[in-house]
C-alpha cells in the first residue's frame, strides 16, 4: 500500500510581524536592513505585503547580534556576510595590520565596549528632533545600537555629527527646504569613494617603508589633506559664482 507523501514545507512562513516577534526588532529595524541589503527582500504577495523565510530570520539574528554584541559597522557586517574581500593581497594586509599598531588612538577605530550616549541627549542639546536621528543614520553616517525601553545609543565618538547637524539646521539649511538624508548621502559616499581611492594608493606606495614611518606620515598628512579640500572645495564655488558674474 503507497505511503501518502508530506506535503511540502511552506518556504515563506513568517510575515513582518513574526520577525518582530522572533528577533525582538521593530519593524522599522528590519525594513533597514533589507534597505541596506543586509537581509535579501521578502516574497512579494502584494503591494505591500511580503512572507518571509527561515534564511531571512537567521540573517537577521546575525546582524543583530554582529551590531549589538560586536559593534561592527553596517558595511563590516555586510562585508562579513557576504563573504566578500577586502582586495589587499596577504603582504598588504600584513603591512596594514602593522601600521595600525602604531597608529595613535584618535585614528584606530574604537574597541567594542567603548561609550555610547543617549539619542535624546543628543538631539535635545543640539536642536534636533527624531527626524534628524532618522536622517544620519538613512544617509550611513551613524549606527544605532537599541536597548531596552526603546533607548537608542549611538557610539561617544558620533557625537560631534549630531553637533555639526545642529549647526547646519541653525544656519537655515532645514529639512522643509529639503536638507534631509538624500542630500547627507551625497556627501557619506563622496568620502567614501575617495576614501577607497586612497586606501588602495597607500597599500601599494607605502608597504616598502616600515610601519612605524608610515603610521608617523599618515598622521602628518591628514590635517595636510583636510586643508586641501576644504580650501579646494571653497575655490571651485568661488570660481563657479566667477563664471556665473562673468557670463552676466
Amino acid at each position: 500500500m503507497a505511503t501518502a507523501s508530506l506535503p511540502p514545507a511552506d518556504p515563506w512562513p513568517y510575515k513582518m510581524r513574526d520577525l518582530c516577534r522572533l528577533t525582538g526588532l521593530p519593524r522599522q529595524a528590519i525594513h533597514f536592513y533589507i534597505q541596506q541589503g543586509l537581509v535579501p527582500p521578502g516574497n512579494k504577495t502584494g503591494r505591500n505585503t511580503a512572507r518571509y523565510g527561515e534564511a531571512h530570520l537567521e540573517r537577521i539574528r546575525v546582524v543583530k547580534r554582529l551590531q549589538a554584541d560586536r559593534f561592527m559597522p553596517l558595511r563590516a557586517i555586510r562585508a562579513v556576510l557576504d563573504g566578500e574581500e577586502d582586495g589587499f593581497t596577504p603582504e598588504q594586509r600584513s603591512v596594514l595590520l602593522d601600521v595600525k599598531q602604531h597608529l595613535p588612538p584618535s585614528l584606530a577605530r574604537p574597541e567594542p565596549g567603548d561609550a555610547l550616549v543617549d539619542t535624546r541627549a543628543l538631539l535635545a542639546r543640539n536642536g534636533l528632533d527624531r527626524r534628524d536621528l532618522d536622517d544620519l543614520v538613512k544617509a550611513g553616517l551613524v549606527e544605532v545600537q537599541r536597548r531596552a525601553r526603546g533607548r537608542l545609543l549611538v557610539a561617544a565618538e558620533d557625537s560631534w555629527m549630531f553637533e555639526l547637524l545642529g549647526e547646519v539646521r541653525r544656519a537655515g539649511f532645514t529639512r522643509e527646504l529639503g536638507f534631509d538624508a538624500e542630500l547627507l548621502r551625497i556627501y557619506e559616499r563622496t568620502v567614501a569613494f575617495l576614501f577607497e581611492r586612497e586606501k588602495r594608493v597607500l597599500a601599494e606606495r607605502l608597504a616598502v617603508l616600515p610601519p612605524d614611518r608610515v603610521a608617523a606620515m599618515l598622521q602628518r598628512a591628514l590635517p595636510l589633506v583636510h586643508q586641501f579640500l576644504a580650501r579646494y572645495h571653497a575655490r571651485t564655488i568661488r570660481e563657479f559664482f566667477a563664471h556665473m558674474e562673468d557670463r552676466t
